[in-house]
């Protein structure tokens, strides 16, 4: 991919591949898609926006509810935590027109504010997060008992510091899927001024067709915040994802 969206668009095709270009042409191809016709950039934001937004949230109520499940005796915890994944076996496309219709009649259609509010909470990443904090020894949350503090400060000293891989591994998981969310921007979204990458990625389909080259640029640049997330943070998405799956 990137060595054809390095190529001038003859080379694109020629057979046999030519692995390293023999005529350059990154520079003009990287301008074409930043300065051309298609707001890239412009999607480029809102995408960024969004995933980053949406991570945050999705962090902070995942952990919140992960914790309170694995941890907090109240009633019902067990019950509710089935029903829980119960939804999960829904499949999201039999809730769009559900939640069109809320969306609409919250007035957040053609909004981000309307895509952060259904992608802020992921039972997928809930459940992770609950099965990492089951592997939390008790007597941690007893000894800070004695010491006073709440379930808060445990929360938030305690349970959390604990759980940096696993938040690593939700935080670049929330971020991979919001990023290359195609369905939902497309339905939830009109003015083109809104639109995300994914979105962008399919108008340059349309206006540069015949252009693979440019195309292939397109691709490239899109997928670069995920190659520099993965990059920083593997390790802690390997570790989080091993420790999910073990409980006590």
């Amino acid at each position: 991919m990137l060595s054809a969206a390095s190529k001038v668009e003859k080379d694109v095709m020629a057979f046999p591949i030519q692995w390293i270009p023999q005529q350059w042409n990154f520079a003009e191809n990287f301008k074409t898609v930043w300065m051309g016709n298609i707001p890239f950039g412009l999607n480029y934001f809102n995408s960024l926006k969004l995933s980053i937004t949406m991570t945050i949230l999705t962090l902070l109520f995942a952990s919140m509810a992960g914790f309170a499940f694995a941890k907090l005796n109240f009633p019902l915890r067990n019950k509710l935590f089935i029903l829980l994944l119960a939804f999960f076996l829904i499949p999201s496309e039999s809730t769009l027109v559900p939640r069109f219709i809320m969306i609409k009649w919250l007035g957040l259609y053609n909004t981000h504010a309307g895509l952060i509010l259904m992608g802020s909470f992921t039972i997928t990443l809930t459940f992770l997060m609950r099965q990492f904090m089951l592997g939390i020894h008790q007597e941690y949350l007893e000894a800070a008992k004695i010491d006073g503090a709440g379930y808060l400060r445990i929360f938030c000293q305690i349970a959390l510091p604990i759980a940096k891989p696993v938040l690593a591994t939700v935080g670049i998981l929330k971020f991979l899927w919001t990023w290359n969310d195609y369905q939902n921007p497309l339905i939830f979204l009109m003015d083109r001024k809104l639109f995300t990458i994914t979105l962008g990625m399919e108008s340059f389909k349309s206006e540069y067709a015949s252009s693979y080259a440019v195309t292939m640029m397109a691709a490239v640049s899109a997928i670069i915040p995920l190659l520099i997330l993965f990059v920083i943070l593997q390790r802690q998405v390997i570790n989080g994802i091993a420790g999910g799956g073990i409980k006590g």
